[in-house]
């Protein structure tokens, strides 16, 4: 198996080394614009695998796609950060041009490849990667709930005192402010949340874990790469080991919900075809409202990046 990461940034080349950490491919190759970067970080990671004990061999290349053909697994991370101040919607003109120009090369030499778009704005890049590749829309897909549900558990786990481990949650939406955390659907060791946490504190939860993003940005200065990077490659390896596991993910949605042509988080299972399977789940009237509210700002960005196009056309 052979996986190719696009971008050799913080959250890229995280990716990468959790990707050959865990012997999820035989191959990694590591890409990026900046002459050496990406061959730096690679040799790095392969310099650790005679201290962590593994094998898949970790390559990097300068702007050199044909060294990425016939990968199963592409993810894009490539983009400009986030910086203080910055919403995700700031960086749409730019970071589409890039993906745009990223998803064409991987396509030409990697036609059978499954992608997984991991940069900002979320929902709005896999639109632009999609749109770009004309791979079927279950070949295309984001990486954003798996994340935000990251971070949801981990906010409950320490509110509670409990192990992450036992938490699962679903959480679907866009990727930022509008983003549908559900609590309904939140379980702790099989224990409904809300009969161990009262409604207040959950509530700061859920509006925390909507600005978790920001929150980091405010902190560091930049984007976060530790669980932006792992939350991929977990994406990565249920596709590679035909996992079958059950996932919020982000792609076109083409009816579900009662949404028609845009790119949101909803549970699929993800296995070696990518996504295998859309669920579809019965919200209640305040959970279809959220959804809504959300469906319309990604939709106001995808617009924006459609007249960013015509205008250039």
């Amino acid at each position: 198996m052979k996986v190719t990461v696009v971008g050799a940034g913080n959250v890229g080349a995280t990716c990468a080394d959790v990707l050959a950490y865990r012997e999820i491919a035989n191959e990694v190759v590591l890409v990026d614009i900046k002459e050496g970067f990406a061959e730096g970080k690679a040799l790095d990671i392969w310099q650790k695998a005679p201290i962590n004990l593994y094998d898949t061999r970790t390559v990097g290349v300068t702007n050199d796609y044909s060294k990425t053909a016939d990968s199963d697994v592409v993810v894009i991370t490539s983009g400009l950060p986030r910086k203080p101040g910055m919403t995700r919607d700031d960086l749409i003109s730019t970071n589409a041009g890039i993906v745009t120009s990223v998803t064409e090369n991987i396509v030409k030499h990697s036609p059978n490849a499954i992608i997984i778009v991991v940069s900002n704005p979320l929902d709005v890049m896999t639109y632009a990667a999609h749109i770009t590749s004309k791979l079927p829309r279950t070949r295309v897909m984001g990486m954003a709930g798996i994340l935000d549900t990251a971070r949801y558990r981990a906010f409950l786990a320490e509110a509670l005192n409990v192990s992450p481990k036992d938490i699962q949650a679903v959480l679907m939406g866009g990727h930022g402010d509008t983003m549908v955390p559900l609590p309904r659907y939140t379980t702790v060791g099989g224990i409904p949340v809300t009969e161990l946490i009262d409604e207040e504190t959950l509530n700061a939860i859920v509006e925390r874990t909507k600005n978790g993003g920001g929150e980091l940005v405010k902190l560091m200065g930049t984007s976060a790469w530790y669980a932006p990077g792992s939350a991929a490659a977990q994406m990565v390896e249920a596709i590679v080991r035909d996992q079958r596991r059950v996932f919020p993910v982000c792609v076109r949605l083409e009816g579900e919900y009662g949404i028609d042509g845009v790119y949101l988080g909803v549970p699929v299972i993800l296995g070696k075809n990518g996504i295998e399977k859309i669920i579809e789940l019965q919200l209640n009237d305040e959970e279809k409202q959220l959804l809504e509210t959300s469906r319309g700002h990604v939709k106001e960005v995808m617009d924006a990046l459609d007249n960013i196009n015509a205008a250039k056309a």
